[in-house]
Order: structure tokens, then sequence, then C-alpha cells
């Protein structure tokens, strides 16, 4: 059986060796910060705070630069929201299994919420059935959620996000950071009046993991189960009409998300998973501090 938290050290470790860690940490403490929240007591500043929650006269006062902190820091809800399916056993031009980054985003994203302390849990479709795991804390919650996902099957699965996405609306009432990981096809299959839903109760993000394109190598085609013979895969007027194709859906997304003021980021492999989780953690606090 994998151990995914111990995977999960060992990814963030690389990342720290070349970057400080600390920029991860600062990126998704600050979701919540600077919203009016009822203030609680200070703490030192990490990279990544909003300078809006500076205490500038008690940082004078202690010769550290300190911030505000808030009770709604203490403990936050995540949901992580997995897309099944067939097309999350495709690839990714770099040949990583599109479930494999997932599994990563999700657990990487899950680890940093439990080392926080805060409440994790996950919800996904199994073939129609919702598959529903309840909020908890500690990092033994996270394995399990990740094993479990692990253990599915998707080469017969039918996805369907928006389902998914309908019965947080319309079942879970606290309040929460919702973090969709999922492709082009789930988000331009999500209606917008469910976003609309959802963005208006919740703190919402979405990770999209690019599928690979018709030139990649050894380009396997889910739906017929079979690779994409040579002569296709090399016809240039066929990768420029799906070049075409994606670019028409990626901006279609990108609008829909922006309508509803949904933070976003794209995956290619797995090689920038923690980058692209910065980013988009940052790009959340950002939303919330205008």
């Amino acid at each position: 059986m994998k151990n995914y938290i111990m995977k999960i050290k060992t990814k963030l470790s690389l990342y720290s060796k070349k970057k400080t860690s600390n920029i991860f940490d600062g990126s998704y403490k600050s979701i919540y910060q600077g919203n009016g929240l009822d203030f609680e007591n200070l703490r030192e500043y990490i990279p990544g705070d909003s300078i809006r929650d500076i205490d500038w006269k008690a940082s004078s006062r202690s010769g550290k630069v300190l911030i505000k902190r808030y009770i709604a820091e203490k403990k936050h809800n995540v949901m992580l929201v997995f897309d099944t399916g067939k097309s999350m056993s495709a690839h990714t031009d770099s040949m990583d299994e599109k479930k494999e980054i997932a599994l990563y985003v999700g657990g990487i994203i899950g680890y940093m919420a439990a080392k926080n302390g805060d409440n994790v849990g996950a919800i996904y479709n199994r073939n129609t059935m919702i598959q529903y795991f309840p909020f908890r804390t500690g990092l033994g919650n996270i394995e399990r959620i990740l094993t479990e996902y692990d253990r599915e099957k998707f080469d017969d699965y039918e996805t369907d996000i928006e389902k998914t996405l309908d019965y947080i609306v319309r079942t879970i009432n606290r309040r929460m950071i919702v973090v969709v990981i999922t492709d082009a096809m789930g988000i331009a299959n999500i209606q917008h009046n469910t976003l609309k839903k959802l963005s208006y109760q919740h703190d919402v993000l979405f990770v999209s993991i690019n599928d690979a394109t018709v030139s990649g190598r050894q380009t396997y085609d889910v739906e017929d189960s079979k690779y994409i013979p040579d002569f296709i895969s090399g016809n240039k007027e066929l990768l420029q009409m799906q070049q075409s194709m994606k670019a028409s859906l990626d901006a279609a997304n990108e609008k829909k998300l922006n309508q509803n003021r949904i933070v976003s980021t794209c995956i290619d492999n797995e090689e920038e998973i923690v980058e692209k989780i910065i980013e988009l953690l940052g790009g959340q606090a950002h939303a919330n501090n205008r």
C-alpha cells in the first residue's frame, strides 16, 4: 500500500531545498485573513501574509513584525472535490497520469490543512454514487482519503463533477474552502448556476489538469482504449485543430470561473504541482483582500 503522506513530505522537502517552504505556509494561512473576522491574538509575520493585517503599534513595541490573528484562521473546513471517470485515467504530455496528479494536489493541500489543525473532508462521484468523507483532523484522515480515491477504477466510470458540486450546494451548509480538482471538460460541464451558488456559500478554488495533445508521445485514447497511431499524432492539421479547440474551451472556462470570482490554475506535470498550488492559494488570498 502506498504511503501518500511520506511521498508528499518528500515532494515538499525537495521543493524547500530550491525555495523556502514558508512561502507555501504563508499562502495557505493567509486565505481567510483580512475579512473582518473576530480578532483573537497576534502572531509573527509569515511571508505571504497580507500587509493589511500587520499590527504596526504592537510590532513597534515588540521589535518583531506581528500579524493580527483571527478566530476563523484557527479552524478552516477544507473540502477536496475529486473528479472521476475515464478522463482522469488519461495522461498529460509529460506522461503523468492525471489521477496521480490529482492525488498529489489533494494530498498537498490536505497535508498543509491538517498540519494547520484544520478540518478536511473529501467528496467524489463513484459512477453516479456520491462518496463522501466527513470533516476530520489529522494526517491519518488525509492518508485514508487518498488511499480510497487511489483504489477507484475509473475505466468504467462516467464522470459527473456537476452532480458532485450540486450535492455540496444542497446538503453542506457550513462555510468551507472548496478545492475542485478536475480538467477542462469537467469545468465545461459544470452549470453556471451551480458555480454561482457554490461561490456564494464558500471560497472556491479550481485546479485543472491538462490532457495530452495528439502530438504527445504514446498518446492514449481512453475512449477507444488504444494508442493513437503515428500517422494521426503526427498530423499537423489535426494538431492545429485540437489546439484551436483547446484554446476556445480554456477561454470559455476562464470566463465562467471569473464571472463567479473563482480562482484557478492549470497543471501540466508533477514537477510544477507545488509551484502551481502556491500560485493558487496566493491568488485566493489576494481575492479575499480586495
